[in-house]
């Protein structure tokens, strides 16, 4: 069986959705996890998993394939990774870093160094950090908590927003990737149940207190780019490249 291991936050739903219910894939030839970003990244090092929703900042120092047309990025705005803090950023001292993440922790670093031209102090974030994130401590909040809790702080920077400011193009958070030779037929039926998932995002309905069905709809909609483009490509390569510069 193909151990799949996917992000466990509101924007992978559509990939969950296809996966499990387009059909293509049969429930014997899989199994399918869910983790944060990082621990997907810990799976596929450990050889806990075969095929990954990996954080793009991993593909730095590993040599993993990317086996799929279809990632979780953002041509501009993506609204679930957001610096946040009480402050502007002129007066920004201090930057709590989402322990869930290695792509926007990174990503982080490298507009502070590159755009913005400011030298935060890093601090690595355990659980519960954004209860510190006050006066000129700021903090770096992804995922499912960055939508709920971003009205809580008087002042948001979207990081695919600055990246775009710097780059002028998309930003990609994740990709699907093996360090196998998978079988062609099953990765080209995994594709299919990706494309299936987005087609049939109306029929999602997932539960959140503080989030309706019009915001998620939209937020899959005009939020996140699924379609890895050429673009999105350059922008991994422009990426990986200032990373290795910080």
């Amino acid at each position: 069986m193909i151990r799949i291991s996917a992000v466990s936050y509101l924007n992978t739903l559509p990939f969950i959705y296809g996966i499990e219910n387009a059909g293509f894939l049969k429930p014997e030839e899989y199994i399918l996890s869910r983790e944060i970003p990082s621990e997907c990244a810990k799976k596929i090092e450990n050889n806990e998993a075969d095929l990954v929703l990996m954080p793009v900042a991993v593909l730095a120092k590993h040599n993993y394939n990317i086996v799929s047309d279809y990632c979780i990025g953002a041509n501009k705005s993506v609204l679930s990774v957001l610096l946040v803090s009480q402050c502007s950023i002129d007066n920004i001292t201090d930057v709590l870093l989402d322990y869930q993440s290695k792509t926007s922790v990174n990503l982080i670093k490298v507009l502070a160094k590159f755009y913005w031209n400011k030298n935060f102090n890093w601090i690595d974030a355990k659980k519960n950090y954004e209860n510190k994130i006050v006066n000129t401590t700021a903090g770096v909040i992804i995922g499912d908590r960055a939508l709920e809790l971003s009205d809580n702080y008087k002042y948001k920077y979207d990081l695919a927003t600055e990246w775009n400011k710097f780059t002028g193009l998309p930003f990609v958070f994740a990709c699907w990737v093996t360090n196998k030779n998978l079988d062609k037929t099953f990765l080209s039926n995994f594709n299919k149940s990706l494309n299936w998932g987005i087609k049939n995002i109306n029929n999602i309905k997932p539960h959140y207190n503080r989030l309706t069905d019009d915001f998620v709809k939209n937020y899959f909609k005009n939020n996140i780019e699924y379609k890895l483009s050429e673009k999105m490509h350059e922008a991994i390569a422009l990426f990986i490249k200032h990373l290795q510069e910080v």
